[in-house]
């Protein structure tokens, strides 16, 4: 972005100028910088100068990498929405339960699809404020072979209470039932009121002749569900969709305060449709292993995968929960598209598929023999133990591990404690809560 063409202006968008159509002039605006090129030229983009929907943008820099882009601009708007109180220089400085967090959540499927991401949702900031948003980002680069930057603009409206939502979204679907019959009948609308619709078209709000764009091949995909249906074009997609397609119900379930379990068994149902398009292409799956820095071994060959899906920082008892599964799904010769139903409906769920898998392995592997005598010894043990009064557990710590018996009368009784192991009293957390 180079002083010499700060002077140019930035091209008429093609929609209008209420604040709901800011995704489509932010595309518009893109695509006309487009040319013949795959990608516009990033020194064409001065997003200080964009008074429409410069104040609500953000600039992400990726030639220093991908883990921790540098964020190159942000707009004031965006910023003060966010409580960012002085410069940020990268993205992991971005403020938690921001909503700089959810305009960069996504940036990864840009580089997986190769083309613009929209997206919408609604979620809780850091000052307990329900927000409904709807973003854009966009692709650019320096030299046409390589998206190293990424533009977003996202616009938001806070919403008091459910009835204020439902009356939004209402409205929402009253515009888009008063479109023009013609325009309904022509373009296969998205679940966007008035933003761009599949392959890289633009709702024409002008008339068809201002669609002069190059606009081929670029197209904007949406939020899926906690349902999480397979994509209408599932046969058609590559490697890279079934990777983006996972990474955003990953990202879904991560950021889910409600209905959490039905969101992340969706996610883990799409990192396992994503697992069996990586076993059909195996040189495909290596380099994007390969590119993200990450290994794969022989005892554990589904945890990379996983970390694609979810993100190496992700919680590594977690990520090797997930891949149990994955690989149990396998085991059961599970078709596309049917792990989340199948972990819904299994006997404990997630948990439960995972002590399944594992009791499998063992017993394959003969230890199970073993491992049956060893319980035997420590349960015939703690038979031996003399039951204590509640009064004399738990008295310096303010969570412990209580391990109770109950007797042959029906009566429990107290056998002690466990007070000083965190990685015990965090997997007792996790059955409580999971």
């Amino acid at each position: 972005m180079d002083d010499a063409s700060s002077s140019r202006q930035p091209p008429e968008a093609v929609a209008g100028k209420d604040e709901r159509r800011m995704q489509v002039r932010a595309y518009n605006f893109w695509a006309s910088l487009l040319g013949n090129r795959s990608f516009p030229v990033v020194a064409d983009l001065h997003p200080e100068e964009l008074g429409d929907f410069g104040p609500h943008s953000v600039l992400l820099d990726f030639t220093g990498g991908v883990d921790d882009p540098r964020i190159a601009y942000l707009g004031a708007e965006l910023s003060a929405e966010c409580d960012v109180t002085g410069a940020i220089r990268s993205l992991s400085e971005v403020p938690s339960r921001s909503l700089l967090t959810r305009i960069t959540d996504h940036y990864m499927q840009i580089i997986a699809n190769q083309a613009p991401i929209g997206f919408e949702a609604e979620f809780v900031n850091q000052r307990g404020v329900t927000i409904l948003y709807r973003g854009i980002l966009l692709p650019f680069s320096r030299d046409d072979a390589a998206i190293d930057h990424i533009y977003g603009v996202i616009n938001w409206k806070e919403l008091a209470d459910q009835s204020s939502t439902d009356s939004l979204m209402r409205q929402i679907d009253e515009a888009v039932e008063a479109r023009p019959a013609m325009l309904r009948a022509s373009m296969p609308l998205t679940d966007w009121a008035d933003g761009p619709v599949v392959r890289g078209m633009v709702e024409p709000l002008e008339g068809p002749e201002e669609m002069d764009l190059p606009l081929d091949g670029y197209e904007i995909v949406e939020e899926h569900s906690d349902d999480a249906p397979l994509p209408s074009s599932a046969g058609l997609m590559g490697l890279g969709d079934w990777l983006a397609s996972a990474r955003e119900l990953a990202l879904a379930a991560r950021s889910s305060e409600e209905r959490s379990r039905q969101a992340l068994y969706s996610a883990i149902g799409r990192a396992y449709d994503f697992a069996l398009a990586a076993a059909e292409a195996p040189d495909e799956f290596a380099e994007l292993v390969a590119d993200a820095g990450l290994k794969v071994q022989d005892r554990a060959p589904l945890i990379p995968l996983v970390k694609l899906v979810f993100g190496a920082d992700y919680d590594k008892t977690r990520l090797t929960e997930f891949a149990t599964v994955i690989a149990h799904g396998q085991r059961q010769g599970l078709e596309c598209g049917a792990l989340a139903a199948f972990l819904a409906e299994a006997p404990g769920g997630l948990k439960g598929l995972v002590r399944e898998e594992r009791r499998l392995r063992r017993a394959e592997s003969g230890r199970d023999a073993k491992l049956l005598s060893r319980h035997e010894r420590l349960v015939s043990g703690l038979r031996d133990l003399s039951p204590k009064p509640i009064e004399d557990v738990a008295r310096d710590s303010e969570f412990t591990v209580l391990v109770a018996r109950r007797l042959e009368s029906g009566e429990v009784v107290l056998l002690g404690e466990v007070a000083d192991d965190q990685a015990l009293l965090d997997r007792a957390a996790r059955h409580l809560l999971d």
